[in-house]
Parts: structure tokens; sequence; C-alpha cells
């Protein structure tokens, strides 16, 4: 039987033929298309989103028992936010900042239910995110360039942003596309392999010019850890072979690509400083790592937190840091609840990563960078950004999946699917 290295493309439901179907799928494709475009808030991403989530509930949308935990862990993670704007000076602005994290569970649980009701839809999203992370790729890369006068608000700091507020959202943006597209490239058709080559060529670039550190260093770990899957679940000696290979001419080209982007002056002098494993604003007394330190003894001595947004006037400058964060904003209370929703994520969804399902590389690429935006959180505050809402819905969506899986086929753990009829690109 086929592996998933074998699984050139999961089996998928059909799309339903009728109206009501084809638009709803229109509308999640469009949705996760405009998460690549958040330049100023509310952004498109919530304002079509929650039209979505006001008509699906309308029209009788059940909560499975499978994703109720993610909705109790995150509701009670923004309970103990909405205990702490008390213990804050600005009430409207902690107020709007827990409604908008509430708001991004609920899309967790939302993108979970959709892709329980039809996992064909897993395609959908990941085809929609690659297409949007081009787009605002190439924005990022004509303004970083200086291709097209104007084109400069798709920069910061001499760095390419997107359609973003920051590189450091775009750049770890950028990492599940790039596995998806990995992936296709290895494993997919090779009659789109050029188109797959070009379009993953144009986010490494784009990744690159965003001098994220945190990003780099997560796609290169997602990537190891994703390939790594890839082999192990392969059986067949001389499939595994070819992902070697493959890996070799992929490092090789990706070694090339930097040399030649260093050549540019202006890449080479940002790139030398961002290598830097300690800046400036991370080391000394009131550098990020003190400002942990002092945090982490400030929150035993406030154990309902200080309220969003407040952790930077009283130590004039944000946390970086989820845990943190979560001490801060949402008291002790939302901690406990973080910690327990990434340890259940976790463990849940670990034994799956081995498990020959049709959704197998779908829920690999996002259980992987879900672990990459974990560590990096330990230095950046991911917790409004939307990709890793997403991301944990299509986690919380493939072990809803698996547990519908195991139902209808006894315990699961020998079930391995059957190849696919057909290799559609």
């Amino acid at each position: 039987m086929s592996t998933a290295g074998n699984i050139h493309e999961p089996v998928i439901a059909t799309p339903g033929k009728d109206f009501v179907n084809r638009l709803a799928n229109w509308c999640i494709a469009i949705a996760v298309f405009m998460g690549g475009f958040v330049m100023f808030e509310p952004a498109p991403y919530e304002l079509l989103l929650s039209a979505m989530l006001g008509i699906w509930l309308l029209f009788g949308m059940r909560i499975p028992r499978e994703v109720l935990p993610i909705l109790i862990l995150l509701t009670i993670f923004n309970i103990g936010g909405l205990i702490s704007i008390f213990q804050g000076t600005d009430m409207v602005g902690g107020l709007i900042y827990v409604a908008v994290s509430f708001f991004l569970a609920l899309t967790s649980v939302f993108f979970a239910i959709l892709i329980m009701e039809d996992m064909g839809r897993l395609r959908l999203i990941f085809r929609a995110y690659v297409l949007s992370a081009l787009v605002t790729s190439v924005l990022g890369i004509i303004g970083y360039m200086g291709l097209i006068p104007g084109f400069e608000i798709f920069t910061k700091f001499s760095r390419a942003m997107g359609a973003f507020q920051d590189p450091n959202v775009f750049g770890p943006f950028l990492t599940v596309p790039i596995l998806y597209l990995i992936y296709g490239i290895v494993n997919r058709s090779a009659s789109l392999m050029p188109i797959r080559i070009c379009a993953l060529t144009v986010l490494s670039v784009a990744l690159m010019l965003s001098f994220s550190r945190a990003a780099w260093g997560m796609t290169f770990l997602s990537a190891i850890l994703f390939y790594g899957l890839l082999i192990i679940n392969e059986q067949k000696a001389k499939t595994r072979l070819k992902y070697i290979v493959i890996a070799i001419i992929g490092c090789l080209a990706g070694i090339v690509m930097i040399a030649g982007l260093i050549q540019l002056e202006a890449v080479s002098d940002l790139l030398e400083q961002r290598l830097k494993l300690v800046q400036d604003y991370d080391g000394g007394r009131g550098g990020r790592f003190a400002r942990h330190f002092q945090g982490y003894l400030f929150a035993l001595e406030k154990p309902l937190g200080v309220g969003p947004l407040q952790f930077g006037p009283i130590f004039g400058a944000d946390t970086h840091n989820n845990f943190l964060k979560a001490l801060m904003d949402y008291g002790w209370i939302g901690f406990f609840s973080w910690v327990t929703l990434l340890l259940v994520t976790v463990v849940a969804g670990f034994k799956l990563l081995f498990r020959q399902r049709p959704w197998l590389p779908y829920f690999q690429i996002a259980y992987v960078t879900f672990i990459g935006h974990h560590i990096i959180g330990n230095v950046i505050d991911t917790d409004h950004w939307r990709h890793f809402y997403l991301l944990m819905g299509i986690i919380w969506g493939c072990i809803g999946l698996e547990y519908r899986w195991q139902r209808k086929n006894g315990r699961g753990e020998l079930q391995i699917s059957p190849r696919p009829a057909t290799n559609k690109a």
C-alpha cells in the first residue's frame, strides 16, 4: 500500500454541484485569499468572515463535539482577558483587543467546522493561501526593488512586508505555502512542476527580503520536519532516494538564490545586520530578554494580569513573547488555558502525523508550522496573527475528521487510504 510520500493527490470529496455549495466554497476561498492583505484594521478578511459566520449560524451551523476543546479553551482564554481589562487603565482599548482575540478564536472553530463538513475544502484553502501569498509577495518584492513608484508602501524599515503592517508577520505568513509548493514539487504531476518551482522561488525571495529572523528560522525548521515526515512515512526505498536527491538539488538552488541576492549592496548590508544572533534591542538591561524576566516576576504579583496592551507603557516596550503576553493581558487564567490548548493540540495531533489519511499532507504542513509559530512566539507576539488561527482551525478540522474516520472504520490505527484513482495537479 502507498504511504504518505506516495500520495500524489489526497483523496477529497467532490464539491457539491448546487449553487449554495459553490457560493460557500467561493466565499471560503476569497476569505483565505484576503488573509494576505492586512494593511489596515478591520481588514477585508475580518469583514468577510464576520458575514460568513453570521450566515452559517443563521442557517443552522452546528458545533461538532470534536472541536469543543478548542472552543472551550479559547473562550476561557478570552474570559481571562475580560477580567484583565479591569486591571488596566484603557478599558475601551482593552475591550476592543479582547473582542478581536475572541473573533479570531471563533475563526479557528469556524474553519475546523468547514473542513469537517467537506474535507475537499482543504485543497481549496491551501490553493487560495498560495495565491494570496504569491500576490502579496510580488507586491513586497516590487516595493523592495523599487520597480514601480509608489510601491514603497509594501516595505518597512527597508524590508519587504507585502500587504501587511509588519515584515515580521509577512515572513511567517509565507511558510505554509512554501511547504505546500515543496510537497507539490516532489509528489504531484510533473507537468506543473515548472510553475510550482517559479512560485516557490517568488515566495523564497520574498521570505528572504522580509529579513525576519523568526520567519527564516521557522520556515527552515518547519521544512525539515515536514520533509522528514515525508521520508519517514515512505516505505519505498526508491521514493525515499528521490526525496533526498530533490532535497539536495533544492538546497543547492537555495544557496545560489541567496548568493545572487547578497550581491545587492542593500541586501548584503541588512543581511549582515540581521544575522546577528542578539540584536541591540535584545540584550542589555532594557532589552527584550530582560523585559521577559521582569515580566514573569511581575506576573507573580498580578494573577489577574495588568490589562491588554498595558505591558508596553509599564516596561517601555511590548512583551514580544506569547506566554508572557498571556500572563500580562489575560492573567493566569488565560496563561494556563493557552498552555493547555498548546499541549492538547500537540498531543492530539501527534499520532495523526503517521496515519495514512486523505488529508495527511495538509495536516502535516499545518502541524509543523503550528509548532514553529509557538517556538518563534518566544520572541514575537503572534496572538493576533490571522493565519495562525487558520492553522489551528486546519489542525482541529483534521483531528475531527480522524475521529469520524475511526468511528466509521473501527479504531483506525491500521487503516491506510487507497491510492487515488487520478493524479490531478
